[in-house]
């Protein structure tokens, strides 16, 4: 804050209530979905597929211009961090080491765990059902048929390819987001100080800050008729205990992960609470279980991990790319989703078994896509690698996925908004007090308040450089 400036005053919790598009208000839609939801469903047998269309309108349209915004996002977020980047060469290369490092480690720990947790618990609860219901009916068969399935190696290639485009504009246009912010990465770097083309990535970085700041303010509108239809179509009476196993199995893996490994990171190197933390985040957290898309929710998690005190640069290299490879949630789901698939049908996996599933996955959640319900096609993948056929339970699995989905994609968004502090204490980086040339690059700044700087201080431009934490791996 410049010398003279008053602080601003603190808001009343009213206040706060009454904000548009704030926390508070994000979280009331949503709750007040789910008991309307859940009352009615309790109530009537059914609920008209034309009332669940119409109902879905108004958060559809909201999810649609969230995903409009977000290759602009990740194109300018990706080069204006190279630009800074390319300032302070060091700290770039402690900023990609520890990004990287961080999420391949939770996404390892997320994938042991669950496949421990697995093996040990969940496999012996799964029981083996009749052959009626093990047949592929012909709906599921055309579904499967549909599927374009891969091998180990095939999957390996894939994985490799999706980050080079061969064709940028097909990438965007197929929203390839993994090419394009590779892409956008190269041409950030390649592209000189000051010129033209990053003036004018700097004003479509305006632009889209605006937009996403009026979206924002409809977030609890947009919530709100993301996951009343969806309640509408939960049935509790129709989940066979197989079903139950399945979602118990999957949501204590990310419960355990969510509330218990990564908070005890975070406060390994924050010494902070991490509870807090996470509730701060809530509009992030509660957008992604409303939209099932870590890809449309990206836009409110930069928001909040720069209100959190994120650094630009940190915050627009960091919390693109944990959209596209921090994927915990998925990662956790597979274990369990293949175990189920097997245990079904009377096959036990052997420990050689598991350790593909624990390699497959991990390769499986970062070629994942950020969209919803991606996860089906890489499940098909790992179970037939394993030589665990696919059965009339795959169909249980679609059935539930939607909602199972959900949960995935907050827990893979809550996990880029605990990256982000741990990144930027460990590489000690720090914007520059440089308004006039960074005008317009961040959403808090233009809700009225600066970017939190590392240390509650400024740094001068000819300042900004790593501290010694850089040195670390």
């Amino acid at each position: 804050m410049a010398a003279g400036e008053a602080a601003p005053a603190k808001k009343t919790f009213l206040q706060s209530v009454l904000t548009w598009g704030s926390p508070w208000q994000i979280v009331g839609a949503a709750v007040l979905a789910i008991a309307i939801g859940m009352a009615v469903t309790a109530t009537v047998d059914s609920v008209p597929q034309a009332a669940i269309d119409i109902l879905g309108i108004p958060g559809d349209l909201w999810l649609r211009a969230l995903k409009a915004v977000v290759l602009p996002l990740i194109v300018t977020s990706m080069i204006l961090a190279m630009q800074r980047l390319k300032e302070i060469t060091a700290g770039g290369n402690a900023l990609a080491r520890w990004t990287i490092g961080y999420y391949v480690l939770t996404t390892v720990l997320a994938i042991v765990i669950s496949t421990i947790m697995t093996s040990l618990v969940w496999a012996n609860q799964f029981q083996t059902v009749s052959q009626e219901s093990l047949d592929v009916d012909e709906a599921t068969e055309a579904q499967l048929d549909k599927q374009q399935t891969y091998t180990v190696s095939q999957s390996i290639v894939n994985l490799f390819q999706s980050f080079v485009t061969d064709n940028f504009i097909k990438s965007l246009a197929n929203m390839d987001l993994l090419a394009v912010l590779v892409a956008s990465v190269v041409i950030g770097y390649l592209l000189k100080p000051g010129t033209g083309i990053v003036r004018a990535v700097h004003e479509i970085e305006a632009m889209v800050t605006v937009i996403i700041t009026f979206l924002i303010y409809l977030a609890p509108l947009g919530v709100f008729h993301l996951i009343l239809p969806n309640m509408f179509k939960l049935d509790l009476a129709e989940m066979g205990e197989n079903l139950g196993y399945l979602i118990a199995g999957s949501l204590s893996g990310m419960f355990i992960q969510l509330f218990i490994v990564i908070p005890i990171i975070y406060f390994a190197f924050m010494r902070q609470n991490p509870y807090t933390h996470w509730l701060k985040c809530s509009p992030a957290w509660i957008t992604a279980w409303g939209s099932a898309s870590s890809a449309a929710t990206l836009p409110v998690t930069m928001k909040c991990a720069l209100e959190r005190g994120t650094p630009r640069t940190v915050a627009k290299f960091a919390i693109p790319l944990g959209c596209l490879i921090n994927m915990d949630g998925t990662a956790i789901y597979f274990p369990v989703v293949v175990t189920f698939l097997a245990e079904t049908q009377g096959i036990t996996l052997s420990p050689t078994q598991y350790v593909f599933v624990v390699l497959l996955s991990t390769l499986a959640s970062i070629g994942a896509t950020p969209i919803p319900s991606s996860s089906l096609v890489l499940t098909v993948m790992i179970a037939e690698s394993i030589n665990v056929p696919l059965t009339g339970m795959y169909a249980v699995v679609v059935a539930i996925d939607w909602f199972l989905d959900r949960f995935r994609t907050a827990v893979n968004v809550s996990g880029d908004l605990f990256a982000a502090p741990i990144i930027t204490k460990m590489t000690g980086l720090k914007d520059a007090d440089d308004s006039s040339s960074e005008e317009g690059d961040s959403i808090h700044e233009r809700q009225g308040g600066p970017v939190q700087q590392t240390g509650g201080e400024s740094v001068p431009e000819a300042q900004l450089r790593p501290t010694a934490n850089d040195d670390r791996v």
